[in-house]
């Protein structure tokens, strides 16, 4: 929290500045209250006036500058909000591939949006509350220095068990919170699975499901932000029970001083207020300085801010010169063994096939040549490079990963393509043109600029398929891992991508396949069989 108040210093000083002047003209305006008050007792006509014209014009001067802390405050809070998205992306892009994959993108997504409202509810509008409250403590502790230093002691005194007996329930507090961001993201991870299974469960006549299952969740959402509100509106109200308590003796104190003349008979109607500002303002700082404990799990989750990041080294991965070597490489997943003393050659520019039964580490052995799968023991080698020397980022630098199911953001197709970036007309047409999505972009509505849908919606299992083999050769990665990524292509669409694939003299092909006929096979370099947790055999 203290990072991001920091970070936006010059913002949140704008939305201080005017609620100091708030402050102050709050308290001021009880001091105009006794001026006007004293007016009376005296039968001044013309004080009585003036007093409350200058009341007046200090409200109106209030409401306008109070608009104006308003405003910053909104400014500075998007602004704090934005960075705290920002930073949880950086976070989860040094994520390492098993580490993004441990939890559901359900919960990732309750970081980007409960989690960022939990910390404007619980951090940043609480903190400005606190600086308003502060400073109405210390103008309320200079006026009342202006009537008499006993009042200024007893507000003190009060101020003080206000302020400590909160701290019985930080620990409290804190637990309270952590339950309530826990159970939100679990609750918003049962919506997406939920939401996700809509078009099944209609279809089966499990509406019923549909309901109960997103009721379930909301209560989910619901209850620990319940429990949390209670327990803090009782801890609230019995320190606003102590509060009274005290300030029934203040004004006991301030009708004495009157009686006996120390203090203006006026101070009846405006000292107790500044009594009771002082104190409420203590009490209520120590409440708010709960809400900051409570928000305390959102923010450990962020480990890497904006500021944090370093660009990347240009000493990347360079394209193979010879080969991808891999030497007694062995992988398992926990207890359970997938690859064992697994010894297999990649030549620059060869065309490769793995074929095995379900479950022999074909998928898993792509994934540790991109470097999402720490742990092995064996070697990778690129040339005379250890793949563990380079990040998985570097890696992908030299290879594109084609899987069968495929993701299709909600955008066109061209953006899809390109990821947003340029490419000429030219790569543009090859790229189509080697992915077989040539011939389908004539029935599509807008062409490349035509709408994929949410995950692909819009398009086949066949056309995603060609959008993606279209991403991969058009950004022009020397590397290219299929698994299993013409699977949903028509046999004639099949073997002009594959034939594509196969012609480039400049494409490392390694392909995933459950089934290769006889044909196939005699148009790669070599086809590799797994075998679940052996040595794989070469097949000619």
């Amino acid at each position: 929290m203290r990072y991001y108040l920091k970070k936006y210093w010059v913002a949140n000083l704008l939305a201080i500045l005017p609620g100091l002047v708030v402050c102050a003209l709050q308290v001021g305006n009880d001091l105009l209250m006794m001026r006007a008050f004293e007016g009376i007792i005296d039968r001044n006509l013309s004080d009585f006036i003036f007093w409350m014209l200058m009341m007046a014009g200090a409200w109106v001067l209030l409401l306008w500058i109070g608009s104006l802390r308003d405003y910053f405050q909104a400014r500075a809070i998007r602004a704090m909000n934005n960075a705290v998205r920002r930073d949880i992306a950086a976070t989860l892009l040094h994520k390492s591939h098993v580490e993004f994959h441990g939890k559901d993108t359900g919960e990732y997504l309750s970081w980007f949006t409960n989690d960022v409202n939990q910390m404007e509810d619980l951090a940043w509008t609480p903190f400005y509350q606190c600086v308003d409250l502060a400073a109405t403590a210390i103008f309320c502790v200079a006026a009342l220095l202006t009537l008499h230093w006993s009042l200024l002691a007893a507000a003190m005194v009060n101020a003080v068990v206000m302020l400590l007996a909160p701290q019985l329930f930080t620990k409290r507090m804190e637990k309270l919170g952590e339950a309530c961001e826990t159970e939100q993201a679990k609750a918003t991870g049962k919506l997406k699975d939920i939401l996700s299974g809509f078009d099944v469960l209609r279809s089966f006549g499990r509406e019923p499901r549909f309901r109960e299952g997103s009721e379930a969740a909301s209560e989910q959402i619901e209850k620990p932000r319940f429990r949390l509100r209670t327990v803090k509106a009782f801890i609230t109200a019995g320190f606003g029970c102590v509060n009274v308590g005290c300030q029934m003796l203040i004004n006991l104190l301030i009708g004495l001083l009157s009686i006996r003349g120390v203090i203006l008979q006026g101070a009846l109607m405006g000292g107790g207020n500044l009594v009771g500002g002082l104190s409420n303002s203590v009490g209520n700082l120590a409440q708010y300085l709960l809400s900051f404990s409570s928000t305390k799990p959102y923010f450990e989750k962020i480990t890497v801010h904006g500021d944090d990041v370093q660009n990347k080294s240009n000493e990347g991965l360079e394209p193979i010169r010879s080969a991808i070597t891999v030497k007694n490489l062995a992988f398992q997943y926990d207890e359970k063994p997938i690859l064992n003393g697994l010894s297999l050659t990649f030549k620059k520019g060869g065309k490769y096939a793995l074929t095995g039964p379900s479950g022999c580490g074909k998928s898993t052995l792509l994934k540790l040549l991109l470097g999402w799968l720490p742990g092995y023991q064996g070697s990778i080698r690129f040339d005379d490079e250890d793949a563990q020397d380079f990040t998985p980022e570097q890696l992908q630098e030299q290879m594109s990963y084609i899987e069968q199911n495929v993701f299709l953001f909600n955008s066109t197709i061209r953006d899809n393509i390109t990821l947003g970036e340029d490419f000429s007309e030219a790569q543009m047409e090859k790229a189509l043109r080697d992915s077989a999505l040539l011939g389908d972009l004539a029935s599509m509505p807008d062409g490349l600029d035509t709408i994929v849908g949410e995950d692909g919606s819009n398009l086949s299992g066949g056309q995603k398929q060609r959008v993606a083999i279209a991403r991969a050769l058009i950004h022009n990665r020397s590397i290219l891992l299929v698994d299993e990524g013409t699977s949903a292509l028509d046999g004639k669409n099949a073997g002009i991508v594959e034939e594509s694939l196969l012609a480039n003299p400049e494409l490392t092909l390694i392909l995933v396949s459950h089934h290769l006929s006889s044909e196939r096979k005699a148009r790669f370099t070599n086809v590799y069989s797994l075998e679940p947790v052996t040595a794989c055999q070469r097949v000619a």
